[in-house]
C-alpha cells in the first residue's frame, strides 16, 4: 500500500498539492448559481463545502438538498448546520423539479438533511420530490442519497417504493470510528438500510471518508461489509475538516493509495469504485448508473 502522509499538528495541517482546486467561474457555473438562488434551493455542494463545486456546477450539475439546510444531527465531520430545523417547505419538491428542468439535468442527485424531529423522517417530502422531478423531467434519471431514517423501515420503504435508479446511503467511516464520527448513527443500522434497498432490486451505493485515523485493514473490512449488504457502487474520498469545531484531519491519503484501493474494491466485487482525494458521494454520479 502506498505511503500515507501523517500530520503532526492536525489543526494547522496544510493541504497537499493534489487537494488544491480552482475557484468556480464560467457561464455554466453562473447559470446554476442563478437557478439555485432564484428558486431558494439548498445544495449539498454549498452546505457541505464540496471541493468539486466549481467543476460540477461548471458542467451544469448540482446535488439538491431537500428538507432545509439545518440538520437534527451533529456528526463530527459534516459542515451542514446543526440545530432546530424550520417547518417543512411543501413547495420545495416543485421548485427542485423546475430547477432540474431549467438546468436540463440528465441525471439528478438529491440528498437531504436528517429530520429526526419529524414522525415520517422527511420521507413524505422525499417521495413528493421524486414524483415532481419525474413528472416534469421524464427523461431524467435519478439518484437519492438518503439518511437512515433513524432505522424506521416504514419511512425507508416510502423512498424505495418510488424506485429511483440509484439509492445511496453513506457508511461514512469504519466500524471503530462510527460513534465518534457519526454520533447519532449506527454502523450496523446503515448496513441494514443498504441491504433493504438491495433486497428491493435497486442499485445501491455507499461512501467512506478516509483520513480520520482508520487503518487500511478496517477500510477493507468495511468494503466486505458493504458487499455483504449488496452494495454495487463505492466511493472513497479524503476527509477535509470544515471548521475548527469539527474533527481534525488525522492524515492525508495519497492519490496512489486511493488508486490501489480502487483496484482492490473492483477485485472484491463492486461494480464501480470511485476513489480519489477529491471524490465525494455524487462526484461523477452519472457514471454510477452503468
Amino acid at each position: 500500500m502506498a505511503e500515507i502522509i501523517e500530520i503532526d499538528s492536525p489543526q494547522k495541517a496544510k493541504k497537499p498539492s493534489w487537494l488544491k482546486v480552482k475557484l468556480p467561474i464560467g457561464k455554466e457555473y453562473a447559470l446554476v448559481r442563478d437557478v439555485v438562488d432564484n428558486n431558494k434551493l439548498h445544495t449539498i455542494c454549498e452546505s457541505g463545502n464540496c471541493p468539486n463545486m466549481g467543476e460540477c456546477w461548471g458542467a451544469g450539475t448540482a446535488t439538491f438538498m431537500i428538507l432545509g439546510n439545518v440538520c437534527t444531527r451533529s456528526c463530527g465531520f459534516c459542515a451542514v448546520a446543526t440545530g432546530r430545523p424550520s417547518a417543512v417547505d411543501l413547495g420545495e419538491p416543485l421548485r427542485v423539479a423546475e430547477s432540474v428542468k431549467l438546468m436540463k439535468v440528465k441525471h439528478c442527485v438529491i440528498t437531504s438533511v436528517d429530520r429526526d424531529d419529524l414522525k415520517d423522517g422527511g420521507s413524505l417530502i422525499w417521495i413528493e420530490t421524486i414524483r415532481e422531478v419525474r413528472r416534469m423531467n421524464p427523461e431524467t434519471t435519478m439518484e437519492t442519497l438518503i439518511p437512515d431514517f433513524a432505522g424506521n423501515m416504514e419511512n425507508l420503504q416510502r423512498v424505495i417504493g418510488e424506485r429511483p435508479e440509484i439509492i445511496s446511503h453513506n457508511l461514512e467511516t469504519v466500524r471503530r470510528l462510527t460513534k465518534e464520527v457519526r454520533i447519532q448513527a449506527k454502523y450496523d443500522r446503515s448496513l441494514e438500510v443498504l441491504k433493504r434497498i438491495k433486497d428491493s432490486g435497486i442499485r445501491t451505493k455507499s461512501g467512506i471518508m478516509l483520513g480520520l485515523g482508520e487503518l487500511i485493514e478496517e477500510v477493507l473490512e468495511s468494503m466486505d461489509d458493504l458487499l455483504n449488504s449488496g452494495v454495487d457502487v463505492l466511493t472513497l474520498g479524503q476527509y477535509l475538516q470544515p471548521t475548527r469545531n469539527h474533527l481534525p484531519v488525522y492524515e492525508f491519503i495519497t492519490p496512489e493509495t486511493f488508486a490501489e484501493l480502487k483496484v482492490i474494491g473492483m477485485k472484491k466485487g463492486f461494480k464501480y469504485v470511485e476513489s480519489g482525494p477529491l471524490v465525494r458521494s455524487s462526484y461523477h454520479a452519472e457514471k454510477h448508473l452503468l
